[in-house]
């Protein structure tokens, strides 16, 4: 399959998930298992990654600063303006890109070559639209609230680390983290987290929804799918840090 016939197949099914779903009841409950499963499943692994990431980030910072002429609390200012502009979203959907991407493709995939999927589509079902859009409704609800969560943990990381190592003081740790603050930077994280949680759940939705072949070809998708949205995650950031900065 070629580039452009996977992009033309990719926005036709995203036409199809955007219908007006059938059952709007059933659709509900789908949706709420989906958050559940993306959001709440989620959670541990987003929790201990971003709160070691803060805690390098600031003990990284700190060694580079110390014997310098750049205030100490900047230690702090640096920490939180990495997390929510950077780490927190990035770093949080690569890691839903392995654990959520695959499972969507793995999942889909099962229903393709076991011909559930047909089996839909022959009762009249739309199956893109009640199959894939709770998946990208919850991820798209459910991801800017783990993003939130990751920064939130990662600051606090990076207080333990400054508290346990003692390179700076307390007080211009948290003197850094009130420094030149700016709210837009919560709105850019918001922005990527949204746009990396559509990217994800959508590629790799539709490298399971169109696998062909058995067990083989579906681990190949489901490879497949983990690093086309990574790469998607990436090349977005960049869009994304060029447009909104």
């Amino acid at each position: 399959m070629s580039i452009f016939t996977s992009i033309g197949q990719y926005m036709i099914l995203m036409s199809h998930i955007f219908s007006r779903p059938e059952n709007g009841r059933m659709y509900y409950k789908e949706v709420m298992r989906q958050m559940n499963a993306i959001g709440v499943g989620s959670i541990p692994i987003v929790a201990l990654i971003s709160f070691f990431i803060g805690a390098v980030t600031a003990v990284q910072t700190a060694f580079q600063f110390v014997g310098s002429f750049i205030p100490p609390y900047y230690v702090g200012y640096v920490v939180r303006d990495t997390m929510l502009l950077e780490l927190s979203s990035t770093i949080t959907c690569l890691v839903l890109a392995g654990k959520v991407g695959s499972n969507l493709a793995s999942e889909l995939g099962t229903m393709r070559i076991t011909e559930q999927i047909d089996a839909l589509e022959i009762m009249g079902i739309n199956t893109g639209s009640y199959l894939i859009g709770p998946k990208v409704i919850a991820a798209v609800v459910t991801i800017p609230l783990l993003v939130i969560l990751s920064s939130a943990l990662g600051i606090l990381g990076g207080y333990m680390a400054v508290a346990t190592s003692h390179t700076i003081k307390i007080s211009e740790y948290l003197r850094g983290l009130h420094a030149f603050f700016d709210p837009y930077y919560v709105t850019i994280m918001l922005i990527k987290a949204l746009v990396f949680g559509f990217l994800l759940t959508s590629i790799s939705s539709f490298y399971g929804y169109y696998v062909e072949g058995g067990a083989y070809e579906l681990g190949k998708s489901s490879t497949k799918a983990v690093v086309i949205s990574s790469v998607a995650i990436l090349l977005a950031d960049y869009v994304l840090a060029f447009l909104l900065t």
